[in-house]
């Protein structure tokens, strides 16, 4: 995840404005991590799409009749299977950023495999100063991200600002600093829109559009729970002017089924992320009537688009969001996919070179 060169970058140079300076030159074919900036070739296996520090309890359903008193209290071994079933009925399991120490726990051991992370965390949700001191303490490159997430999320305040306001939140989130720190971020994402699009979401997705167009940074997309979702918002990124090319969409492996509409997608040169990888569940509470892929049905999805051709626009990851999901209580963790997934993907017959591009060479573009 990096800035364009710096002759894309002198073009879209925006206008001064009163609360950023413009540095644009400086970020030209860099990596901005939370601790500054970086070559692109000092990263390694990258995930593009995880939690470290996240408040998700904007996201809590109640569980259905007779199962309230299960939403409450401790994550305990006699309720785990529940709350792996039922993650967002559990209160105390939405919040992820109580987790600090087992998340650095988790990041030591990761790093020792050569990860790297993009934190899809944003305003109002997220905490930059704990992301910070997880990359001084674990060595691990930390990426955040910029922008708005889902509707639930926005502030009063958040909804009544103009276009030009909320990009320029965004592009002093990258040129500044997040949250009222000086801690940058480096990608915009993950935007958050929902099925169908919430206004205040729509509101949100021309400026995340104006933002790159102005810093030629990365966008990535929390698209709607349907499968025309992430069609709609590339084209309305692209009609504001965003660069699908440098576009990430985040969950089509629980949001296109039909390999014909996948191939389609394709097509339109955004980057494709399997990013669910260890979550598997019975029943998906936010859409019903799907079946959630297994890891071996990813990996199998994944293959075919390989077999397609598409492997220079494949991205993995977890999406660990919930603390069931931290090894600390019994989850697969942030390194599932180094120590779980690329063995069984080369067995499945996807070849190393063609790992070693969702995992190093995409996310630095």
């Amino acid at each position: 995840m990096r800035f364009t060169g710096s002759d894309d970058l002198q073009q879209r140079r925006p206008r001064a404005r009163a609360g950023f300076a413009v540095k644009l030159p400086s970020l030209s074919g860099k990596v901005q991590t939370v601790l500054g900036l970086v070559e692109p070739g000092h990263l390694g296996y990258t995930l593009t799409h995880e939690h470290l520090a996240m408040n998700y309890s904007s996201s809590f359903l109640p569980p259905s009749p007779g199962q309230a008193p299960l939403s409450d209290g401790p994550i305990e071994m006699k309720n785990l299977f529940w709350i792996k079933q039922n993650p967002y009925n559990h209160k105390e399991n939405l919040l992820l950023y109580q987790e600090t120490d087992a998340v650095k726990e988790e990041l030591l051991h990761f790093k020792a495999a050569g990860g790297e992370i993009v934190e899809n965390t944003t305003t109002g949700i997220s905490d930059m100063n704990t992301l910070k001191k997880l990359a001084e303490e674990t060595g691990v490159h930390i990426i955040a991200g910029a922008g708005f997430y889902m509707g639930s999320t926005h502030s009063s305040q958040t909804q009544a600002m103009t276009v030009e306001q909320l990009t320029g939140i965004i592009v002093d989130e990258i040129l500044n600093g997040e949250d009222g720190t000086d801690i940058k971020c480096d990608v915009v994402g993950g935007i958050g829109c929902s099925w169908p699009l919430a206004q205040s979401e729509h509101r949100v997705l021309q400026p995340t559009a104006q933002a790159q167009s102005q810093l030629g940074c990365p966008i990535i997309i929390h698209p709607g729970r349907q499968s025309d979702s992430p069609f709609q918002f590339i084209h309305t990124l692209q009609e504001g002017g965003a660069d699908a090319s440098k576009t990430v969409v985040s969950h089509l492996d629980r949001t296109i089924f039909d390999t014909k509409k996948l191939l389609e997608f394709a097509d339109l040169g955004c980057y494709l992320e399997y990013d669910l990888f260890g979550t598997e569940f019975l029943h998906h509470h936010f859409r019903p009537e799907i079946n959630i892929p297994s890891d071996n049905d990813r990996i199998t999805r994944i293959r075919m688009l390989v077999d397609e051709g598409y492997e220079d626009r494949i991205l993995i990851a977890h999406d660990v969001h919930t603390k069931n999901s931290l090894i600390k209580y019994g989850g697969h963790g942030y390194s599932h996919i180094l120590k779980n997934i690329v063995p069984k993907m080369l067995i499945r017959g996807i070849s190393r070179d063609k790992i070693d591009k969702m995992l190093l060479a995409n996310p630095k573009q």
